[in-house]
């Protein structure tokens, strides 16, 4: 192995390596088996072996509440002493610092969903009483005043979304529930973890700047107020952790509150300690400037919440509306004071219960999803060996390694594994199939040509980078603003998508050219022998394109007006995730089976959609049954269990409205994520290639989306997030495969191949056409075992995915290159004609 060849392959396997130490555990361990190992041995003694006994107890009987049980083992002892590599000496509670400790380190790198693996569930109420105070808050027939709390609602349920977010929770669900509560499932948090969401989704955040009144001190001394004043304290923390107080005289009326501020993040003063930096709006940097000005060398009081948190002393007039609020804080809490700065909430909220909650899919579901993969992903893995033989078996350790990294940097960053992060790693697979039958396709190619298996090999590759290069950063720059635009599901697609197509092309045009050089520089592989069953064909794709386009179109018209009259007359388009519904809550005696439940749900109700959910109770350990369903369909799906599991003995505690999971805000930026993402692929595309090119790649995205869309509503299916993932995925399909083609037209036009632009574009697409079918047929097939044995939302995502694989394969020659053509109107593009004329003059030369 030459010297270059052995850094890269040292960095294969130093990346690999690392995937796998971040990766691992990969599944939590249990809490109270870590507590009894990770004991110090020497330190155990009569008093641990009692909480250990106590504790044994307790897990029989409840096997569930790890962290609860030790808390009650442990009692009033002390166990910091049997965990001296924990330093929790500077700790409040050093009992809990140490299962807190323990609990992380015991917990898998492979964090899953609220779908996948259930979670922590808080309903917080909302208090209209502080904001309406002026208004007749008992008039509930006014229709101003349910307008009023109706946007007061929905900006709450916004802002605890984009705290939850930045609190590092992917995915969470988030849903008004009645008038004046919001429901909050979060996926699987440790205790610790609890209390800062605690925290983040019931603090007000409410910052004041008041003036401090001109004597202060003075009057303060004196024991003397002012009418429109008020007494204030600032508390400080010295080096040596004792606590200074003082007291200002502050004004009651704000100059300036925090709803001018548009953003803020933790930074550093001169000696290094955290501070809150801020910048105000334009017209809050004007009303900033102005207080500084007129009141230069009065003190200005940062009030947050109703404490004092600093009075500088104004200097001079502050303009550009840049600020910091200092204080002894940690970095834990400037970065949380800085999250809910930059989302106030304009009602005070407050955490009614608090309860644990099973996956959202349910236990057997995610067991068959799981299932699917795996099969999907040895199918298209037994394809390539049987295919391409022995470059397909090194094609499956690329893709074994592509998957091996994607989820060692999910693991290492944090990202949260959800269904819409599944679909991102299906994709990716495609992807690195596609990649690698690209590279296979030009090796075949070039061996025909007569070179050698080195020059095959160099030339394939060399020939493939263009077009796998081009297909990955087209979908890059789609998955790169699904992230930094989107939320919940989209943002958690968008992560997984872009690490996937990283990694893809890194193990598609390194670690197999690493194999293959290793292999034929040390003579071990002479021959690459690969099937060829589809051969180059002589299609006339361009001779039915015209029918075929309005065909198409025609097509699309009908599915989306009948996906219009489903949900303004029929209203059965869209699920509980986009519509809202009832969450029926269902006593029991006996506990049924949650796919059980779901399985009678939709047959005997017709509710297909309905979200089934067992939660617990965190203070009473009362397990209830949560179903929610469609508005009006509570007492019907309550009528089917009671019919279908009498030995259950369910009973109804009520029923309340629920609002959608996939709240408007997160459409828009679906919707708004998703045309910059055309954009940045128009803008690409028509730089890489022509303005013409990039019409016709967006146009067959356009049209792919459309044609799902449409042949979902014609099939009956109701839209929930799940859906929204699958149409993100054949949005990075489709661009994939037809920038295949367009490079191939473009490398032919290079080439200044005879004939008119039409055939020019035939030839090309039947030079592709056996690359087109494979791939396309991979990932038909990996896609197909989701549908086939994955049930539910699964089974949603997966039938979506299906029809936009086939739009996807059809678009890009029917839509994508059939524009390129009219807008030509059939003639060469101009620089193609210029390549032709100078390849003629050469050859007449």
């Amino acid at each position: 192995m030459n010297r270059n060849n052995l850094g890269k392959f040292i960095v294969v396997i130093l990346v690999i390596a690392w995937a796998f130490y971040e990766m691992y555990p990969p599944t939590s361990r249990n809490l109270a088996t870590e507590f009894e190992t990770k004991a110090v041995a020497q330190r155990r003694d009569a008093e641990f072996t009692n909480i250990v006994t106590h504790l044994q107890k307790l897990q029989q009987a409840n096997p569930e509440r790890a962290y609860a049980n030790l808390i009650d083992a442990i009692g009033t002892n002390d166990i910091a002493r049997y965990f001296p590599m924990y330093d929790v000496k500077a700790e409040a509670n050093p009992n809990r610092a140490v299962l807190n400790r323990l609990q992380r380190d015991a917990a898998g790198k492979i964090r899953l969903g609220l779908d996948l693996q259930g979670g922590t569930s808080f309903l917080v109420g909302v208090d209209y009483s502080k904001t309406l105070s002026g208004t007749n808050a008992a008039a509930t027939n006014n229709a101003a005043l349910d307008t009023q709390k109706a946007g007061m609602l929905s900006q709450a349920v916004e802002v605890l979304r984009k705290r939850v977010d930045k609190f590092g929770v992917s995915e969470p669900v988030i849903q008004p529930e009645g008038e004046d509560r919001i429901l909050i499932q979060l996926p699987g948090l440790s205790e610790s973890d609890k209390e800062d969401a605690r925290r983040q989704l019931s603090k007000p955040a409410y910052l004041e700047f008041r003036l401090v009144h001109e004597h202060s001190d003075e009057f303060i001394r004196q024991g003397l107020t002012e009418p429109g004043y008020e007494v204030l304290t600032e508390r400080d923390e010295d080096a040596n952790g004792k606590v200074q107080t003082r007291s200002y005289l502050v004004k009651k009326k704000p100059e300036l509150t925090g709803k001018y501020i548009s953003g803020a993040m933790v930074g550093r003063n001169n000696v290094g300690q955290p501070e809150i930096d801020f910048t105000l709006t334009s017209d809050g940097a004007d009303i900033f400037a102005t207080v500084t000005r007129e009141n230069v060398g009065r003190q200005l009081a940062v009030v947050l919440d109703g404490e004092l948190q600093t009075a500088p002393v104004i200097h001079g007039e502050i303009p550009g509306g840049h600020g910091q609020i200092t204080g002894t804080y940690t970095d834990k809490r400037a970065q949380e004071i800085a999250n809910v700065l930059e989302n106030p909430l304009q009602v005070p909220v407050h955490i009614l219960s608090e309860s644990s909650v099973d996956p959202t899919l349910g236990k057997d579901t995610v067991k068959s999803g799981v299932k699917a993969a795996i099969i999907g992903t040895i199918a298209v893995a037994g394809f390539m060996v049987i295919y391409y033989m022995f470059a397909g078996a090194i094609a499956d350790v690329a893709l074994i390694s592509n998957i091996i990294i994607l989820i060692g940097v999910m693991a290492s960053i944090g990202t949260t594994l959800t269904l819409p992060g599944i679909a991102g790693i299906v994709l990716t697979i495609g992807m690195a199939v596609d990649a690698n039958v690209l590279i296979f396709e030009r090796i075949r190619e070039e061996s025909a040509k007569g070179k050698s298996l080195r020059g095959a090999l160099s030339a394939g590759y060399d020939r493939a980078f263009g077009t796998i290069f081009d297909s990955h950063v087209t979908t890059l720059i789609s998955s790169i603003i699904l992230i930094f635009m989107g939320s919940g599901p989209i943002k958690g697609f968008g992560v997984t998508l872009t690490i996937g197509v990283a990694a893809s092309l890194f193990t598609a045009l390194v670690v197999t050219r690493i194999i293959f050089d290793f292999l034929i520089s040390r003579e071990i592989v002479k021959s690459l022998p690969m099937l060829h069953i589809i051969r180059v064909t002589k299609i006339d794709f361009m001779k039915v394109a015209t029918p075929a386009f309005i065909c198409t179109w025609l097509l699309i018209v009908v599915g989306l007006g009948f996906g219009v009259y489903r949900g303004t007359v029929k209203h059965d388009l869209f699920g509980v995730d986009f519509a809202g519904g009832d969450n029926l809550m269902v006593g029991f005696s006996q506990k049924v089976d949650a796919d059980k439940i779901r399985e009678a749900v939709a047959r005997d109700a017709g509710e297909k959609e309905a979200i089934i959910q067992y939660q617990k109770d965190i203070s009473s350990s009362v397990e209830t049954l949560s179903i929610k369903s469609p508005y009006g369909t509570s007492d019907k799906i309550l009528q089917v269990l009671q019919k279908d599991f009498p030995a259950a003995q369910f009973v109804s505690k009520g029923a309340e409205k629920v609002g959608p999971i996939i709240g408007k805000e997160i459409q828009q930026t679906a919707i708004v994520a998703s045309l910059l993402s055309l954009l940045g692929i128009l803008v690409y595309v028509a730089f890489r290639y022509e303005f013409s090119f990039a019409v016709g790649a967006v146009a067959a995205v356009i049209h792919d989306v459309l044609m799902t869309i449409g042949i979902y509503c014609l099939f009956g299916r109701q839209f929930n997030a799940t859906m929204v993932a699958a149409v993100l995925t054949i949005i990075g399909f489709s661009i994939n495969d037809t920038i295949v083609i367009f490079d191939r037209i473009r490398e032919d036009l290079k080439l200044g191949v005879r004939g008119s632009f039409k055939d020019l574009i035939n030839q090309a697409l039947n030079q592709t056409l056996s690359r087109t079918i494979i791939t396309s047929g991979t990932v038909f097939l990996a896609t197909l075992s989701l549908y086939l044995f994955g049930g539910g939302a699964i089974n949603d995502f997966a039938f979506t995915f299906l029809v936009g694989i086939i739009t996807g394969t059809y678009s890009s020659i029917y839509i994508a290159s059939y524009l390129v053509l009219k807008w030509h109107k059939g003639a060469r593009p101009q620089t193609s004609s210029q390549v032709t004329v100078q390849n003629a003059a050469t050859s007449r030369t």
